[in-house]
């Protein structure tokens, strides 16, 4: 039913709304940080499964902050949500901006880059999950400035199909590697490779990736760097770390492509290479 309501049907009011207004000004303290937990708690308490629509990163997006760690970080407290990466990001925006986002969720990466890039962006969103693709695309038509095309398949190191393990606390670390919850439901998706994928959209550069799939980014980005050609490879990409969950060495694979890091934050590395 949500789907059907027009955007602002869920504009938060009351309580709500001045929750919000506090935690999106919070400070990066530790107090400050324990406030905004307890608040947050007490918002969704009130707000009883309904959704929230909301402005984030200069986008309309209607989010379910619920079992979704990225949609509750994006309406609470959008500030601490990768602050260092979109400062990265942001600065290397230009002309005809080329950005793939894999592991797109409800789109806050890639309607952070449409706000900012303009009409001339060709952005492509990733997301395998139906619910959180709906919940992306919804988000993307709200937007009629943003130039994104969502694509609901997972990316892999072959085509065909792949089962994708969703799980049921924190749908935003559901991975085609099997998660961490022992309650993570099964089901098959449609997968294809990152080269296939920008290969169809006929791409002749890409300026930035973003690469969050909870573990798997070792299987989608090692046969791309290997086998696609160098004009293909990203001048910037962001990646989750996943080191300890990595079959491949990709910090040492990316080093011999030619990249070198630029930041490490809490939960990514960011590497670049020359143009």
């Amino acid at each position: 039913m949500s789907e059907t309501k027009p955007f602002g049907a869920f504009s938060p009011s009351g309580s709500v709304a001045r929750i919000i207004r506090w935690t999106r000004a919070a400070s990066d303290t530790w107090l400050s940080k324990r406030m905004t937990f307890l608040l947050r708690r007490i918002a969704l308490k009130r707000l009883a499964g309904a959704p929230v629509d909301i402005e984030t990163f200069g986008a309309k997006m209607r989010l379910f902050p619920y079992n979704n760690v990225s949609e509750k970080r994006v309406l609470f407290t959008p500030q601490f949500f990768d602050p260092l990466e979109r400062e990265i990001l942001e600065s290397r925006i230009r002309d005809g901006f080329v950005f793939v986002d894999i592991g797109a969720n409800i789109g806050a990466y890639s309607l952070f880059v449409a706000m900012h890039a303009g009409a001339g962006a060709r952005i492509l969103a990733i997301e395998p999950q139906p619910d959180i693709f709906d919940r992306l695309v919804f988000n993307i038509r709200q937007n009629s400035g943003a130039t994104i095309k969502a694509v609901d398949c997972a990316v892999a190191d072959k085509p065909g199909e792949v089962t994708l393990f969703i799980d049921p606390r924190n749908s935003g670390e559901s991975s085609v590697k099997v998660v961490g919850s022992g309650q993570a439901s099964a089901i098959k998706v449609t997968a294809t490779t990152l080269q296939d994928l920008v290969g169809a959209e006929g791409y002749k550069h890409i300026d930035a990736l973003k690469l969050d799939v909870e573990g798997a980014e070792d299987i989608i980005l090692e046969p791309f760097l290997r086998n696609a050609p160098r004009t293909l490879h990203p001048r910037l990409i962001i990646i989750e770390d996943g080191t300890e969950r990595w079959q491949t060495d990709l910090p040492r694979l990316l080093e011999e492509t030619g990249y070198r890091e630029i930041a490490r934050t809490r939960l990514n590395l960011v590497y670049e290479r020359d143009a």
